[in-house]
């Protein structure tokens, strides 16, 4: 698992960095929710897959994050989910996902989000994830703990492998979800149950606050993870790769303390019996 010293800030940047990813994550996401209300929808294309969509919001959602980074913190640098890729001086990086959870959005499902989150040399500072469509704002600054609103989020304690609620997402690869399915029903039986919410960032705050108590993925990107993994972490949650090393886009497991070695266990042993070809 992932166990990582805490580098504080001598400054105030991390409530800083905070502050301004909780504005423009609102911001975004009242202009995406006010559009696909009022049945906006004129432009949806496709990406990688024919079921990897986007829309008009998630490239107006990104204009407006990135035009007030930039405005605001002209020296750092920002990664964007739809293209965003300027270069900075100041060993700050932006991370944004302008709408985590297209699909959710397309269809009107409440499970779609705005993440941003900044790193620096240490890993990741401070993040916001907004849930419009629930009103709620999850954010974390390292080493300050995270944070619904104004009240302090702990992801659960003392939870039996067995009676432990998972999250995950599938590839849009249809051939790599046949795998992951395959995968899943390994070790069904040996949980409570399985949630899908189709965000990322959203299943990471979701074990922050203890909704459910593990979420575990792979094929994800920088931006899925910058915000919803340090929250998660700030509630006390361990995070790492399926075996207990580092975590990284492309595998990802977040869990409770309690969950995490065993489900880290049933996971490698389900990958080890349906390996992607």
């Amino acid at each position: 698992m992932t166990t990582r010293p805490v580098h504080h800030t001598a400054d105030n940047t991390g409530h800083e960095l905070a502050a301004i990813a909780r504005e423009i994550t609102r911001r975004a996401g009242e202009i995406a929710l006010a559009g696909r209300r009022s049945g906006a929808l004129r432009d949806v294309t496709t990406k990688t897959t024919g079921t990897d969509m986007v829309t008009e919001f998630d490239r107006r959602g990104e204009e407006l994050i990135v035009g007030e980074l930039q405005r605001r913190r002209p020296h750092d640098a920002i990664v964007g989910e739809e293209g965003a890729n300027h270069t900075g001086t100041s060993g700050i990086t932006w991370f944004i996902d302008p709408i985590d959870g297209t699909t959710s959005f397309l269809y009107d499902l409440p499970t779609w989000c705005v993440s941003v989150g900044a790193r620096d040399e240490h890993g990741p500072l401070a993040g916001a994830v907004y849930v419009p469509a629930l009103d709620e704002m999850f954010w974390a600054v390292r080493g300050e703990g995270a944070y619904l609103g104004d009240a302090r989020i702990r992801c659960n304690t003392d939870v039996d492998i067995s009676r432990a609620l998972c999250a995950t997402g599938f590839s849009y690869g249809a051939a790599y979800r046949t795998v992951q399915m395959r995968r899943v029903a390994e070790f069904i039986d040996k949980i409570r149950d399985i949630r899908r919410s189709g965000a990322a960032a959203i299943d990471l705050c979701f074990v922050a606050c203890g909704r459910v108590d593990a979420y575990f993925e792979e094929n994800l990107h920088p931006w899925d993870l910058a915000a919803g993994e340090l929250i998660a972490r700030e509630a006390g949650a361990l995070s790492g790769d399926y075996a207990g090393g580092p975590v990284r886009p492309a595998e990802v497991l977040v869990a409770v303390p309690s969950v995490f070695a065993p489900l880290s266990e049933l996971l490698v042993a389900a990958a080890a019996r349906h390996p992607h070809e």
